[in-house]
């Protein structure tokens, strides 16, 4: 089985197949969603906050994104895989960010990066898809920009708000980015992107009509019951499976349970004493 590329998620678009997409970040993830057909798996810069436990995603270095995605793409044989750009490896110029991408192709084996921004990241965009590496873009809610937005809050309330998100949108599209990232914006605005462009959009909370959606394994698996935010629907819930089921290793430990016969090995009939050396 082949991994998917960049036009089969483009022709998706084209014939309305909806694009699922999950953020995954160890191998045994990747392999688990990669089995049950997803169609993308994002190696987000949320591990900032998901695995290194920090209250944001600006911490997060390109040393970190290239090795959690080296983990991720021995887990596919069907996704294709993508990989954030974090914060700082590609704001400063776009030559920079040319050899960051580079870095996470080389070294992260993405398919494709991604980054966040509008028509200010536009020209990091096009030198990337220029060197021939594919890019998705990513709009509305941008989490490396969260001081700046003050919080996370809803993006593109208001008229001019939208019709910035619509010029960003664009831009985007324009530079080269075979698909864009609406993240937190109203479903209606969102609705308006995606008839409005040629290139997929993939939705977090934008609403249905967007042309795929994105969610992070841990959130719609339910590991942390106190995370729930608007947009996430939990498709299980195993915080507390997880847990019931430590606390029972746990206590077949400590009452000598567990290991049992079972789970012991043996000495076959045929072995010899062991005798001391000394």
């Amino acid at each position: 089985m082949r991994r998917k590329t960049v036009l089969d998620l483009q022709k998706m678009k084209a014939t309305n197949e909806k694009i699922a997409m999950i953020t995954a970040y160890d191998a045994t993830m990747a392999r688990l969603v990669d089995t049950a057909g997803v169609d993308m798996v994002l190696v987000g810069d949320s591990l900032g906050m998901v695995i290194q436990g920090e209250e944001d995603t600006l911490g997060v270095t390109l040393d970190d994104m290239a090795y959690h995605g080296r983990c991720v793409a021995r887990g596919l044989s069907h996704a294709h895989l993508t990989v954030d750009m974090p914060f700082m490896s590609y704001q400063i110029s776009a030559e920079q960010a040319l050899a960051s991408a580079g870095r996470l192709v080389q070294e992260g084996r993405a398919q494709s990066v991604k980054l966040e921004g509008g028509e200010r990241s536009a020209p990091a965009v096009e030198k990337i898809v220029q060197a021939g590496i594919p890019v998705v873009g990513h709009i509305g809610l941008t989490p490396q920009s969260v001081n700046a937005l003050g919080g996370w809050r809803v993006q593109g309330r208001g008229d001019a708000a939208a019709e910035q998100l619509l010029h960003d949108a664009h831009a985007i599209e324009e530079a080269g980015a075979f698909a864009l990232v609406l993240e937190m914006v109203p479903a209606e605005l969102a609705a308006e992107v995606t008839q409005a462009l040629r290139i997929p959009t993939i939705g977090i909370g934008a609403g249905r009509n967007c042309d795929g959606q994105v969610l992070v394994c841990n959130d719609l698996l339910g590991f942390d019951m106190s995370f729930s935010p608007k947009f996430l629907k939990r498709f299980a819930e195993l915080q507390d499976p997880m847990t019931q089921a430590v606390s029972a290793y746990i206590d077949e430990v400590r009452s000598g349970a567990f290991p049992g016969p079972e789970h012991s090995f043996h000495r076959s009939r045929t072995d010899k004493k062991v005798t001391r050396l000394y």
